[in-house]
């Protein structure tokens, strides 16, 4: 079977697509390496989006939630809800090794098997792929890249490095379990789009002393027991248990090149694509979602991305007649 389109990413946006496509009467594929929504999944436990319930709807779906900020356990309720609910063709745990062109379709490469598709979607998000410390010591079982519950930290000093919301939610959980936290900071503040309800939460903390946090700081090697910081005025070595270096994702940009999709010289690395039908300079290729900011991963969110659907959809549709 050559499908019409295959779609790499099970997330908001991957299932959104599906969902056009369905309507629409194209076949289809959903490939997902990992459960629906994977990425939502791998997020904090007690994680609360920044946006309303209304912003991360889907295909006009309602999502109701308990508050104005839904949180993730409502999130993967819905989405699994719209997945299962509307049938949608989606192979879970089989992850895309390679997308390969041939004259009239592409070749999909699975984990699994390998299928056919004259378009495909690559919807795969950012969650992926960390940014790293590049030190010393990086490698070590204490550092983790992500983080999920504080109560793995409970009782223990952990430093958290960052300063947008993911480092500065799991400094305040942490802490609130019992863990000994320092926030290590780059900048000379709290990022500025930290939730802004959190915001003045870790100031206060940071003020009266709960949180250590040492600003215009890198972290310059970890041991098994300490961590050494430079910050611009003076170099310290404190005591330490877990390290969460949390500054930031990134999108597999490897596997984008492979397809022969072209990414800016620049350090964005913003992948080539038309902003009205999201097709690649690759023809055939469409991207949905926060991967099409590349490197500027706080430009696209599910509610300013999840018309990429409709878009993509229309211009396969368009291509066809």
């Amino acid at each position: 079977m050559i499908y019409d389109i295959v779609i790499i990413g099970g997330g908001p946006i991957g299932i959104a697509c599906g969902l056009e496509a369905q309507k629409k009467g194209l076949s289809y594929l959903i490939l997902e390496k990992g459960p629906i929504v994977n990425s939502l999944y791998n997020y904090p436990v007690n994680m609360q989006f920044f946006s309303s319930s209304e912003r991360l709807e889907i295909d006009e779906i309602p999502f109701i939630s308990k508050e104005a900020k839904p949180s993730r356990i409502e999130a993967l309720e819905y989405y699994r809800r719209i997945a299962t609910s509307n049938n949608l063709n989606i192979h879970l745990f089989e992850k895309v090794e390679n997308v390969a062109k041939n004259d009239d379709f592409f070749s999909v490469k699975t984990s699994k098997d390998t299928y056919q598709a004259k378009n495909v979607i690559v919807a795969t998000g950012f969650y992926d792929i960390p940014n790293k410390l590049g030190i010393p010591g990086e490698e070590l079982a204490k550092v983790a890249h992500y983080y999920k519950d504080p109560h793995f930290y409970a009782g223990q000093k952990v430093a958290v490095v960052g300063a947008s919301n993911s480092a500065i939610d799991a400094a305040l959980e942490c802490w609130r379990k019992g863990a000994e936290v320092t926030l290590i900071i780059r900048g000379k503040s709290v990022g500025d789009r930290v939730k802004y309800w959190v915001r003045p939460d870790v100031i206060n903390r940071i003020e009266e002393g709960s949180i250590k946090a040492y600003y215009n700081a890198n972290i310059t090697q970890i041991t098994a027991t300490t961590l050494d910081i430079k910050t611009d005025q003076k170099e310290i070595t404190i005591d330490n248990d877990f390290v969460l270096a949390l500054i930031g994702y990134r999108p597999n940009f490897t596997f984008l090149e492979k397809m022969g999709i072209r990414l800016s010289d620049n350090e964005k690395r913003i992948p080539t694509y038309h902003e009205e039908t999201m097709e690649t300079n690759v023809k055939g290729i469409f991207l949905a979602g926060v991967i099409c900011g590349g490197m500027e991963t706080h430009n696209w969110f599910i509610e300013n991305s999840r018309i990429h659907a409709k878009m993509i959809v229309k211009t396969i549709l368009e291509n066809q007649n």
